[in-house]
């Protein structure tokens, strides 16, 4: 497998353990160690999941966890006015901090390739209007943490 497709993996992976640990209140440690352990590289019924980047997806995922308040505020500084974050679905919600963090930490990451891998993570769970939210959402972070690019 390809290095971008095992980071398309763990990108995914990053978003359902985000979520997980916002509905259930279990550490970020307690997740790795879960998706680590119990679902990357898992035959299952005859069909083993594409392998992810483990440490691509560990580093999402603390990420996320160490700068919740900073990825929190640019998320919020580009919702609507009178928008709060918990109103958006908790889902929309794991996509989009995993794509600040991803955008504001891993500069390496080119702009197009964060959002347009969100963008597929979002359509991958929602076929309404949630993938147009989530690249326009992206975008507007993108050009507040990535001036000139």
């Amino acid at each position: 497998m390809s290095g971008h497709a095992s980071r398309s993996v763990a990108r995914l992976a990053a978003v359902q353990a985000l979520y997980q640990m916002e509905v259930s209140s279990i550490g970020v440690e307690h997740v790795i160690r879960e998706f680590t352990d119990h679902r990357f590289d898992r035959d299952i019924e005859g069909v083993t999941l594409a392998s992810a980047d483990e440490a691509f997806f560990a580093e999402l995922v603390r990420g996320v966890v160490a700068h919740q308040a900073k990825v929190d505020a640019a998320i919020v500084k580009r919702l609507a006015d009178g928008w709060r974050l918990e109103r958006l679905d908790a889902t929309v919600r794991a996509i989009l901090r995993a794509g600040v963090f991803e955008l504001s930490q891993r500069s390496d990451v080119p702009t197009e390739v964060v959002i347009d891998e969100y963008v597929e993570v979002a359509k991958s769970f929602f076929e309404g209007t949630e993938p147009g939210f989530v690249n326009g959402a992206l975008d507007a972070v993108a050009r507040d943490v990535r001036p000139g690019a």
